[in-house]
């Protein structure tokens, strides 16, 4: 059931901002609303030196860091559902993750023989950069093998990603071997994501290109309702598809490129929040795509909330967290899928 009549994007973007507030908060070391309110500078209550660091130079930038994935992997999944006509897409099935897991592996099992050729500012920049750019390659090969005389076939494409990502998995299974003991700690919580380790030095490039390449797919929200109808059918209201297919594929695979490089892998939450938000409000993507933006956003900082509480004072990789959830999701789908189709 839709809701037409409901003024949906305000009421988004005040569950967004109330799960970042709540973010703020939760935590093995709590901080009450008094608290974070005196922190943002609206209260006169004081504020002793403990809470400030954990607000500001902890909690501050993992929430921020949770919030931009989160929005850069819902607005990316309604993107590509868009381009594919198909429900079931993910980011993940152009490669983008996959290959940028794969180059941030390779940089934590083999950057220790090239991170002394780097100046000492550089190197903290080493891992999140190589996961940016393995994502951007694998995207492009992805595309290329797809694209026939100047024009994209979509099918090739959703099966170039699926073999990208398997020729990934091996690579990062063979670097897993490679590792010793302490690399393999890193590694098991860098592919199952988190934001353990997130701080403002490391998460500002990330954010700038996610800043970009979310906001900019808006403006074609138009041209994704015509695709809707069918490629041929878009053509012919006017609608370059090609075009349409390059861009929506480039921005996609720069947002989810940059949020893997802040997180590191992240399942489903492209599945889950665009479809959950097409239920509620419709296909028209002027309002699909920042509500899914919003929604993700605060899926994910709701989800790293709990992920640093419910086994505190460890912490639970994200990425279970969202398997838990989109992994039964993802099967309603499908099932619900099957039968519409009569299988």
């Amino acid at each position: 059931m839709t809701f037409p009549l409901v003024r949906p994007i305000p009421l988004f973007a005040l569950a967004a901002v109330a799960s970042v507030l709540a973010g703020l908060c939760i935590g093995a070391f709590p901080v009450g609303l008094g608290q974070l309110l005196a922190a943002i500078g609206l209260s006169d209550q004081p504020l002793d030196d403990t809470t400030a660091a954990v607000v500001y130079a902890i909690r501050a930038p993992r929430v921020l860091a949770a919030f931009a994935v989160g929005a850069a992997l819902a607005a990316g999944g309604a993107a590509l559902q868009s381009l594919f006509r198909n429900p079931l897409a993910d980011p993940g099935l152009l490669g983008v993750s996959s290959g940028a897991a794969l180059a941030a592996v390779a940089v934590i099992v083999l950057g220790e023989r090239v991170v002394h050729v780097l100046p000492p500012g550089l190197r903290p920049w080493l891992l999140p950069l190589a996961a940016f750019l393995g994502g951007l390659v694998a995207t492009v090969v992805v595309y290329r093998l797809a694209a026939r005389d100047g024009i994209t076939l979509v099918g090739t494409l959703l099966l170039a990603g699926i073999a990208v990502n398997a020729v990934a998995a091996a690579g990062i299974g063979m670097l897993v071997f490679m590792a010793d003991d302490q690399q393999l700690r890193t590694l098991i919580f860098w592919t199952m994501g988190g934001f353990g380790g997130v701080t403002w030095t490391a998460i500002v490039p990330a954010l700038l290109v996610m800043a970009v390449a979310v906001p900019t797919l808006l403006p074609v929200a138009h041209l994704l309702d015509a695709l809707a109808l069918g490629e041929r059918e878009a053509g012919h209201v006017g609608v370059d598809v090609e075009t349409l297919k390059r861009r929506l594929v480039a921005q996609v695979a720069l947002a989810v490129g940059a949020g893997v490089a802040i997180s590191g892998t992240v399942g489903f939450v492209g599945l889950i929040a665009p479809h959950i938000v097409r239920l509620l409000l419709g296909p028209a993507h002027r309002t699909l795509l920042p509500a899914a933006a919003l929604f993700g956003g605060a899926f994910l900082v709701l989800a790293d909330a709990l992920a640093r509480t419910i086994v505190a004072p460890a912490e639970l990789p994200i990425g279970v967290l969202t398997a838990l959830v989109g992994g039964p999701f993802f099967l309603w789908l499908l099932a619900g899928r099957a039968a519409r189709e009569g299988l």
